[in-house]
């Protein structure tokens, strides 16, 4: 993972995804320390992996991005090179308050790197920038 978590958070992921590897499912002791380490985001972000809400945007010139539709049907983009997400929820418990590392959308994003879940969209520069810039025009 290219993130900035705790190592306690980055060896809970690495975990997952080795248990995830060898028997394609997350044994309970993990989903556990999942619950522990992200709280109330865990279980929600499990939701999001299971209704494979999760797609990897990427274009030609290798720039990333992700796009987890949200239970409420609304479309975020995360950045998991800097874990951050457009949804209000990140800006006021993780950012505002401090209250979590991460949101769901996030967490859903690791989640599916580790289980090999992700959807995978490729797009032209323009169309990834106009996805981009869509967000900053819905912030302001």
């Amino acid at each position: 993972m290219d993130s900035t978590l705790p190592a306690v958070a980055e060896e809970l992921l690495k975990e997952i995804k080795k248990a995830f590897q060898e028997t394609s499912h997350v044994p309970d002791d993990l989903l556990l320390g999942l619950k522990f380490i992200f709280g109330p985001s865990a279980v929600p972000a499990l939701d999001l992996v299971d209704h494979r809400s999760v797609t990897q945007v990427m274009s030609p010139s290798g720039r990333t991005a992700y796009q987890v539709l949200g239970s409420s049907g609304k479309l975020y983009t995360c950045y998991s090179s800097c874990h951050f997400c457009t949804c209000p929820a990140f800006g006021f418990t993780v950012l505002q308050k401090s209250e979590s590392l991460l949101c769901k959308h996030i967490l859903a994003v690791y989640l599916s790197q580790a289980m090999g879940a992700c959807q995978k969209l490729s797009v032209s520069e323009e169309q990834l920038t106009s996805i981009l810039l869509a967000e900053e025009e819905d912030e302001g």
